[in-house]
């Protein structure tokens, strides 16, 4: 009896002094690392031309995923199949807000259900819902509503910047009211070369944002050479990466090039290649 007593007493000192766990937002990484998807936008003419082989090639590339821009005339049912036979995920798809609006809304649901998918992301506004700081609220409004109904669906909506949102207007960056005034499930699908062209680096809104970047656009900018890829221009990697994987709560990391020194299937293996060596650095 007295043994067992003193070894509850060792234990429970032990319990004491051991450091406490550290959650995600203080620092410790994930359990399971990003996956990495393609934007197919980097490859529409490709896709336009040819969708079923252009999922063979990017998935031989080693692309987990893709994110869509446009269907190319397809039913869900028919992607879903070209997806699961290339053993690609659909990591996001890049939609109108009409799309997600009254009656519309039910209908992209039971597409993106079909497809697998569920980060539903607005790339653009329309001029009057970004014209003011109330043009925004109202907005963020508008998001937070479509958030609430897509909750039971395991969905999310989301927004993408260009570069407009790091431009101040009525004294606050367009970016700021928007975010916050939403809650965490709108996603902040962080553009970094876009951002960048605007005059915003990544890193702070990453801090002040904790948790929201699930999916973000790994893109570059380079002020001095406009075709640069992934790897090649002025995105501080160095900053960013760590950050999506211990604070951004990244899911998907979706490589997009928009300008080519090479046929656009070369430039995304070209990034890609760059992007695993950027990677393993850190690791």
């Amino acid at each position: 009896m007295r043994f067992a007593i003193r070894l509850l007493l060792l234990l429970s000192l032990a319990a004491l002094m051991a450091p406490p766990a550290r959650s995600v937002a203080q620092g410790r990484e994930p359990r399971t690392r990003p996956r990495i998807g393609l934007q197919l936008y980097s490859v529409r003419d490709d896709c336009a031309k040819d969708l079923p082989g252009v999922l063979r090639t990017v998935a031989r590339m080693g692309y987990q995923g893709v994110e869509f821009a446009g269907y190319y005339g397809r039913s869900a049912e028919e992607l879903r199949r070209l997806l699961d036979e290339n053993k690609l995920v659909c990591c996001g798809t890049h939609i109108g807000l009409d799309s997600l609006l009254s009656d519309q809304l039910e209908k992209t649901i039971a597409f993106n259900k079909t497809l697998g998918n569920k980060f539903l992301i607005v790339p653009g506004l329309p001029r009057e819902r970004t014209a003011s700081r109330e043009a925004w609220l109202e907005t963020a409004r508008v998001f937070t509503e479509i958030s609430r109904k897509l909750e039971p669906h395991g969905m999310y909506v989301g927004y993408h910047n260009h570069t407009e949102e790091f431009k101040p207007l009525d004294g606050e960056l367009p970016w700021d009211t928007f975010f916050g005034n939403t809650p965490r499930r709108v996603v902040m699908q962080f553009d970094t070369g876009n951002a960048l062209i605007g005059g915003a680096q990544a890193a702070p809104f990453l801090q002040k944002y904790p948790g929201r970047a699930l999916t973000v656009h790994i893109k570059e900018h380079s002020a001095t050479n406009d075709k640069a890829l992934l790897g090649e221009g002025d995105v501080a990697w160095d900053e960013v990466l760590p950050l999506l994987r211990r604070t951004g709560g990244t899911q998907w990391y979706i490589i997009e090039q928009e300008s080519y020194a090479y046929p656009p299937l070369e430039c995304v293996e070209k990034c890609l290649r760059n992007f695993e060596k950027m990677l393993a650095r850190r690791r």
